[in-house]
């Protein structure tokens, strides 16, 4: 069972096969959960929103489209829980509502195929970082790692590591321009305010 294959993984997802499922939860749990929580700040609402992510996806498994990235699901899918969930707690949404129209319609009208080129560009320009500024930003925003967790792998100061993800943020934003910066927000679950 080839699970690395984001067809084969959906395919078997769509078979109602949980060794599928447990894989999805140990591959895009904690990315999901760092994401969530830069959207949230509670730790405890972070969860819920992933955990009902997760329990919708397998409920409604049945419709995933094997075309489609299942990454991109995911977040997708967390972004819309984050905003139905203080829609209806009619709590104070944390973003600026310009930033949330326009990362909404990012996340919902974007052709797939523009959004994977995005994704692609944003990639490569990352893989451009600076290496130490490279390794930290990844191990944050792709591994979903603490700053105090990656200060303890790295043997740095935590200030380091939140200097360079602020430095990582600033020049990925200078390269790719102010349309990007959603695109940066919503796979990487970039606080803006925390790193401009």
């Amino acid at each position: 069972m080839n699970l690395d294959d984001n067809q084969k993984l959906i395919e078997h997802l769509i078979s109602g096969e949980e060794k599928a499922y447990m894989f999805l939860l140990e591959k895009y749990h904690r990315p999901l959960n760092a994401y969530a929580l830069t959207l949230t700040h509670e730790k405890a609402i972070a969860q819920d929103i992933v955990q009902n992510v997760f329990l919708k996806t397998w409920k409604s498994r049945k419709k995933l489209n094997p075309e489609y990235s299942i990454k991109s699901f995911l977040y997708k899918c967390v972004y819309n829980e984050f905003l139905n969930h203080y829609q209806k707690n009619k709590a104070v949404i944390l973003l600026h509502q310009k930033y949330i129209d326009y990362a909404h319609d990012i996340v919902e009208e974007t052709d797939d195929k523009m959004l994977k080129r995005m994704i692609e560009i944003v990639n490569k320009e990352i893989q451009k970082l600076p290496p130490k500024c490279q390794k930290v930003f990844i191990l944050s925003k792709r591994e979903g790692l603490t700053n105090n967790e990656i200060a303890d792998y790295l043997n740095i100061s935590i200030k380091t590591v939140e200097a360079q993800i602020t430095k990582a943020f600033r020049i990925l934003k200078k390269r790719l321009g102010e349309k990007y910066e959603t695109i940066l927000i919503v796979i990487f679950g970039i606080n803006r305010k925390k790193s401009t």
